[in-house]
């Protein structure tokens, strides 16, 4: 089989790795890819949302799967017009892809179809907004809509900071994806993140992870798309796995297909585990990012048969094989991120970093230049470790690091410590 993965991060890069493994694969083209995508698949000058240029690509080259790694291509249609040209497709069309799109759509879906979820509003009027944030007081979460990489939502713990939210997405901080606002309830409990690939009608269960999302050490400081990851989740247990499936995932694969828009791709659910069960934070249409890179590299079975009977509609009776160990990620990123950061600076001493058969390095935001390995993103590098404890794992990918020679870099350094003080118990 030819195949083509849509995108250029350390998620993309991490499936095009996985994928290579496959006896099925005849070809894989990444489009745009990056440096060290470079390595497993044959990278094409088309841009992640060049729908156009992409269905072009996949016509021309007779690609048998297309795998789209990035939301907004999804968002903008991609999925519907490789279907339309007859040529088979991961990932959810654009009126499913709202899943992701809208927050206000998966918010009325879910009271639809009474899946666990925060209280919230939704609102196209700045003063209604204000006036509703006035009235529920704080903690309260304030999220844009729509699209906003990552950075559109604010968990304000003062009505203070909840206004001043709410006003900036109205004044156009996050562009047309803040033109309307959904305001929640704010849950307590530790969040988690739960995969499930979907046909249509079945959906399968992956392995859980855990990201970190804050740029600082102890969960500190701003948000960031994450800072690490790790694979499994000890908060989520095989009990609030099938509840998860039985509660919010295949309520929810069940509601879009009633409404005419069947769900094929992966399903991202962002869960919070309260007192009263797990909640439903958000939906993404794709696989977290750096979650998928864990996932990745505990998956024993072969993915593009998977990824290819979920868009043929042939997951029912489908398992997936995991690796025991766990697995753990730690990101490195430009030194700024998630503000203003310098591109362009020199990075080495990967193959030295990466010489440990247990040790991945997945390439976020890497170019070549002269020969040169730079740094062209904010996250830059997913250093990926498996061992037999969270702890080793953790042990595994800083020791990785420390051979990188990268001034201009930084990461966390406490990345799994929630499932290692759960391990030290």
């Amino acid at each position: 089989m030819k195949l083509l993965v849509v995108g250029a991060g350390g998620r993309e890069h991490a499936l095009c790795w996985k994928l290579a493994q496959s006896p099925k694969l005849t070809k894989l083209y990444a489009a745009p890819g990056n440096a060290g995508m470079a390595s497993v698949a044959d990278c094409v000058d088309v841009g992640a949302e060049d729908v156009a240029g992409l269905v072009d690509f996949a016509r021309d080259k007779g690609i048998d799967l297309v795998v789209v790694g990035p939301e907004a291509p999804l968002v903008k249609g991609l999925a519907d017009q490789l279907n339309e040209a007859g040529i088979p497709v991961f990932g959810p069309s654009a009126k499913a892809a709202q899943l992701e799109g809208s927050k206000g759509f998966t918010k009325d879906l879910c009271t639809r179809a009474n899946i666990p979820t925060a209280a919230y509003g939704r609102f196209t009027n700045l003063d209604d907004a204000l006036a509703y944030v006035g009235r529920e007081g704080a903690p309260i979460v304030v999220k844009a809509d729509g699209l906003a990489a990552g950075k559109g939502v604010t968990v304000a713990m003062t009505t203070d900071e909840a206004l001043d939210a709410v006003r900036e997405a109205f004044d156009g901080r996050f562009g047309d994806a803040g033109t309307e606002v959904v305001i929640e309830d704010f849950l307590e409990g530790e969040e988690a993140s739960f995969f499930a690939l979907c046909d249509g009608t079945t959906a399968l269960p992956l392995a859980t992870a855990q990201d970190h999302k804050r740029v600082g050490d102890g969960d500190t400081g701003p948000n960031t798309g994450g800072m690490g990851a790790y694979s499994p989740a000890p908060v989520m247990t095989p009990e609030l796995v099938d509840q998860v499936m039985a509660t919010i995932i295949e309520p929810t694969l069940a509601t879009m297909k009633a409404d005419g828009m069947p769900y094929k791709g992966v399903l991202y659910a962002g869960l919070m585990i309260t007192a009263d069960g797990p909640e439903l934070i958000e939906y993404n249409a794709r696989f977290g990012d750096p979650e998928c890179q864990v996932l990745m590299m505990r998956m024993e079975s072969d993915l593009l048969e998977l990824l290819y009977a979920a868009a043929k509609g042939e997951l029912k009776g489908k398992r997936v094989a995991w690796r025991d160990d766990p697995a753990l990620t730690v990101v490195m990123a430009a030194k700024g991120y998630p503000g203003a950061y310098d591109k362009g600076t020199a990075i080495n001493g990967l193959d030295d970093a990466a010489s440990n058969a247990d040790v991945e390095i997945f390439h976020a935001g890497t170019a070549l230049q002269d020969g040169q390995l730079v740094a062209t993103g904010g996250r830059v590098l997913n250093v990926t470790a498996v061992a037999p404890s969270v702890a080793q794992a953790q042990a595994l990918a800083y020791a990785a690091i420390d051979k990188i020679d990268w001034p201009d870099g930084f990461c966390r350094r406490d990345i799994g410590w929630r499932a290692i003080e759960r391990e030290d118990a």
